[in-house]
């Protein structure tokens, strides 16, 4: 697919007021475009990566000097930022006009670089032409748009690690071993008559455990990688008045779900994000769980329940205060999941002897559970949810260094990569022929190939890819 040649303009910063916004161009005619609108140096004459102080004017005032330019002929002091090619982002001459953050401004500056010939870019169109002009490949292009969207710390980690190449660093050292083997078994194909045999087909097996090996762990991380997008799911679950709308506005230090001592207060689910040690949690407070004849109660009951379903994490919450009896573990056991963490809380702390809490404990212990204890009204043990939330977070994700992936192409790619390896092994156990493992190992590469966009993407493809991303970038 053929870079593009004409030049796009863009405002890259949020729309609304702020004290700097941004214009962005890129293109061969990026540099000649802004001079129409520059009054200051000679862009052209300038080293790349300088900055330059100057003012955007109409084209047709320009000539006159500044004290004699018309108040409609000039538009604003802005800062000039040349990055020529392929030293830029783009790989293009690249122009950043840093403006004033009127909406106004923003918007007369755009439509006066369209005058003098820039295209309106479209979603994603630089970080498009960067990946096509070279400067970085299609996971590291995906991952531009998952850092600007990150709203914590793992997000951001992540994003980061791939943009830097960790991704596809490792996917390319397996695909040039793969590359290899299918070259030398093509060459046996070319010399069939012969009975020549180039590729040592021990070797290859040995090859493509490796890169199962290698690939598997990828995609497990999936499961973990797309929760951590939205949130790893925490459902905040037990009988009503236990406390779980207060520990709800605890973890979240506000309001958020109203607390009464009337059973059954919290009829629908209540969900909030935020995050603990750069881990995001998906806090879900749920209807109370008993037995009622209200309608209304049991479809959030059962709401409660699709939820546990659905958590990755789930807190069962005991009020503390209650007698210590089999049914507790009667009501306790048709909710475990083995699965997921599942976590007994013992609330209502400061209501209760330390007697009362070392019996619950030990109690619990002969059960293998596993649980904590605080008091969500004076802040008591909070903490130790928040540091337990955290433990389990990391586990989840191990280092963030790792591969992790969260984007559902890249899964299915390697779902696809698999499946075509699977095959080839099965194919030399059969004894099939050079050809036949031939077709396996190329679609094996050719699913490996797409992720970093080291095969031939359609435009179509290209631009589901890059529509997700916000204009200016």
């Amino acid at each position: 697919m053929q870079a593009p040649t004409a030049t796009i303009v863009a405002i890259a910063t949020p729309s609304g007021a702020g004290a700097i916004g941004v214009i962005r161009l890129s293109g061969p005619e990026a540099i000649a475009i802004t001079q129409q609108l520059f009054k200051g140096k000679n862009l052209a004459e300038q080293a790349t990566h300088t900055l330059h102080f100057g003012h955007i004017v109409v084209p047709e005032y320009k000539h006159l000097p500044l004290s004699s330019i018309p108040m409609e002929g000039l538009v604003d002091e802005v800062v000039i930022s040349l990055f020529k090619g392929p030293k830029s982002y783009t790989g293009e001459d690249t122009i950043e006009i840093s403006c004033h953050g009127s909406s106004y401004i923003l918007q007369r500056v755009l439509q006066l670089c369209i005058t003098v010939g820039a295209e309106l870019a479209s979603p994603g169109a630089f970080t498009q032409r960067a990946f096509l002009n070279g400067k970085m490949d299609l996971t590291q292009a995906e991952a531009v748009a998952d850092l600007i969207a990150s709203s914590h710390k793992t997000a951001h980690d992540i994003a980061m690690h791939q943009m830097r190449g960790g991704f596809s660093k490792a996917l390319q050292v397996l695909r040039d071993e793969l590359i290899h083997f299918a070259a030398l078994i093509e060459l046996e194909l070319d010399f069939s008559q012969e009975d020549v045999a180039f590729a040592d087909r021990s070797a290859l097996i040995q090859l493509i455990e490796k890169i199962e090996a290698h690939i598997q762990p990828i995609i497990q991380s999936f499961k973990y990688g797309n929760v951590l997008k939205a949130g790893i799911p925490v459902a905040i679950v037990g009988k009503p008045n236990a406390g779980k709308s207060t520990l709800l506005n605890a973890l979240l230090q506000e309001d958020r779900a109203i607390v009464s001592a009337i059973a059954g207060t919290t009829r629908d689910t209540i969900e909030e994000v935020f995050a603990i040690d750069g881990f995001p949690f998906r806090l879900i407070d749920t209807a109370g769980l008993r037995d009622t004849e209200d309608v209304i109660e049991k479809i959030g009951i059962e709401k409660a329940k699709e939820k546990m379903e659905q958590a990755r994490i789930i807190l069962y919450l005991i009020d503390a205060q209650e007698p210590i009896h089999e049914t507790v573990f009667h009501d306790i056991q048709q909710y475990i999941r083995t699965d997921i963490p599942f976590l007994i809380c013992l609330t209502k702390l400061d209501l209760i002897s330390a007697d009362k809490l070392a019996t619950w404990s030990e109690y619990l212990s002969s059960k293998g559970l596993r649980h904590i204890a605080f008091a969500a009204k004076t802040g008591e043990g909070i903490n130790q949810v928040q540091t337990t939330l955290s433990t389990i977070a990391q586990s989840f994700t191990g280092d963030t260094n790792d591969l992790i992936v969260t984007n559902e192409r890249h899964h299915t790619a390697l779902l696809s990569a698999m499946t075509a390896l699977h095959d080839v092994k099965q194919g030399m156990e059969q004894g099939l022929s050079g050809d036949l493992l031939s077709l396996d190992i190329r679609r094996c590469l050719y699913a490996i190939g797409s992720i970093t966009g080291s095969i031939q993407h359609d435009r179509d493809i290209l631009g589901a890819i890059f529509g997700k991303f916000c204009i200016g970038k």
